[in-house]
C-alpha cells in the first residue's frame, strides 16, 4: 500500500474555494515542492494551457509551496528528462482539467506518469481535477459508438472498480441514473461536486469542501 495522499476534486481548481483544501494537502505531502500539470487542457489550445499554469502556480505560491508548471502537453513532453526530473523532485503533483482521454492517453505508460506514481508511494500528494480526477478511477467514458451508448477505457486505477463523474452538482439527475445504468459491470459510480475533494487512499476517505461526493468509494 502506498503511503501517499490522492486528491480527487470534481471542480474548481486553483480558485480561492478551494484554499483550504489545498493548504491541508501541503500540510500531507511531506515537503513544498508542487507541480502543476495542464496536460489534459492541451486540445483546447496553446494558451489554455498555460492560463491554467499560471492559475495553479500562482494559487499555490500563496499558499507558500515552492511551485512550478511541468508544461508536458503531450506523449513526447512525458518523456522528456526535465519533465520528469522536475515531476520526480515534487511533493505534490497536480493534474489540471481538461479532456480525460487525452490526458490518460497522453500519461500511459510513460516516464513522466512512473514518477508521478512514485510521488505518490514515497508519501507525497497526487491530485486531480475533472479530467485529472477521472484519470485516478477505474475506467472512463469513451467514445460513442454505433455498437453501443458508452464505450468505456480502462485508466490507472488507483481508486478501483470506479467511474470518477467531476461536476456532479451541474449533471441533471436524468443523466447521472444513466451513467450508473451505463456504467462499467462491477463498477461504481463516485460523483464529486464543485469545490469539493476526496481525500485520502483506498479505505481511508474523506469528503472537504462545500459540497457532497456521491458514491464514496468502498475500498
Amino acid at each position: 500500500m502506498a503511503d501517499g495522499t490522492l486528491a480527487l476534486v470534481g471542480a474548481g481548481e486553483f480558485l480561492p474555494a478551494m484554499r483550504e483544501i489545498d493548504a491541508e494537502l501541503l500540510k500531507r505531502c511531506g515537503g513544498t515542492r508542487v507541480v502543476v500539470l495542464p496536460t489534459a487542457s492541451a486540445p483546447d489550445g496553446p494558451e489554455v494551457p498555460k492560463r491554467w499554469a499560471t492559475m495553479g502556480v500562482d494559487h499555490f505560491r500563496a499558499l507558500g509551496a515552492d511551485t512550478e508548471a511541468v508544461m508536458a502537453l503531450d506523449r513526447e513532453g512525458c518523456g522528456e528528462r526535465v519533465n520528469v526530473e522536475a515531476v520526480r523532485r515534487a511533493d505534490f503533483v497536480y493534474f489540471s482539467g481538461g479532456k480525460p482521454d487525452y490526458l490518460l492517453a497522453a500519461l500511459r505508460d510513460t516516464p513522466l506518469w512512473e514518477a508521478a506514481l512514485g510521488v505518490f508511494e514515497r508519501g507525497g500528494v497526487l491530485a486531480g481535477c475533472s479530467a485529472g480526477a477521472m484519470i485516478l478511477g477505474g475506467w472512463i467514458p469513451g467514445r460513442s459508438s454505433m455498437q453501443g451508448l458508452a464505450f468505456w477505457q480502462e485508466a490507472f486505477g488507483l481508486v478501483p472498480g470506479t467511474v470518477i463523474f467531476p461536476h456532479f452538482d451541474e449533471i441533471p439527475a436524468l443523466l447521472t441514473g444513466l451513467l450508473r445504468l451505463l456504467r462499467p459491470r462491477g463498477s461504481k459510480v463516485v460523483g464529486i461536486d464543485g469545490g469539493t475533494a476526496l481525500i485520502g487512499r483506498p479505505g481511508q476517505w474523506e469528503v472537504c469542501g462545500r459540497g457532497r461526493v456521491h458514491g464514496t468509494p468502498e475500498g
